[in-house]
């Protein structure tokens, strides 16, 4: 799984710092925003103990994929929240290779 690997080290520390902002700025407009942040509060954590194990995180993508509707970016959000669903998804494809 060396993409997912690459796209973990590619995505994660952004999405990190993306995901409580974006949040806190569009919550109120999406509110599917905190949902998505609650399922990235549980995937974290299980990414960052990576190693050389792979984690599962078949329920927290697919959690995911259904509250994004696949991962689709609504027309009035800001660059920061399309960056953060372009992100997830790309996790997403790497992991499910």
């Amino acid at each position: 799984m060396k993409d997912f690997k690459e796209a973990v080290d590619k995505n994660l520390k952004t999405l990190e710092l993306y995901v409580p902002i974006v949040a806190r700025v569009h919550g109120a407009a999406h509110p599917e925003f905190h949902e998505v942040k609650k399922v990235f509060d549980e995937l974290s954590p299980k990414v960052n103990q990576l190693g050389e194990e792979n984690p599962d995180l078949d329920t927290e993508l697919q959690e995911l994929r259904r509250i994004t509707d696949n991962y689709t970016v609504h027309s009035d959000v800001c660059e920061s929240y399309e960056a953060v669903y372009h992100m997830l998804e790309e996790i997403d494809r790497a992991y499910s290779k």
